[in-house]
């Protein structure tokens, strides 16, 4: 095998911007890596923010669960009378849906006179 001598690479000639080139591609190198390195980190919170969103669901599931189910035992048959009088209470109940009524026929007014 021959020897490599190095005076002879000193007399090769270097091309023009050739050392530009080269610390830009470098340059665009390091970016893409970056890059990179943000997108990855981005995929590991994306992750992270799934499973909280996972266990905090699960939390507020079982919370409700737990309330509901106090809540059943607390009254009993589930249901209690707010008035003895069933009059009183048809009354009410009347006076409550009339109200609903009219409240929603205000929405309703308001929405065709968007749509107009």
């Amino acid at each position: 095998m021959e020897e490599f001598d190095y005076k002879e690479l000193q007399n090769i000639p270097i091309p023009e911007g050739l050392e530009e080139r080269l610390s830009k591609r470098i340059d665009e190198w390091e970016l893409e890596d970056q890059r990179s390195l943000v997108i990855a980190k981005r995929g590991k919170i994306q992750k992270n923010w799934k499973r909280i969103t996972g266990i905090a669901a699960s939390v507020a599931i079982m919370i409700g669960l737990g309330v509901f189910l106090f809540n059943q035992n607390t009254t009993p048959n589930g249901h209690t009378d707010t008035y003895s009088d069933p009059e009183i209470a048809y009354a009410e109940a009347e006076n409550a849906l009339n109200l609903l009524a009219a409240n929603l026929n205000k929405g309703v007014a308001q929405i065709d006179l968007v749509s107009e």
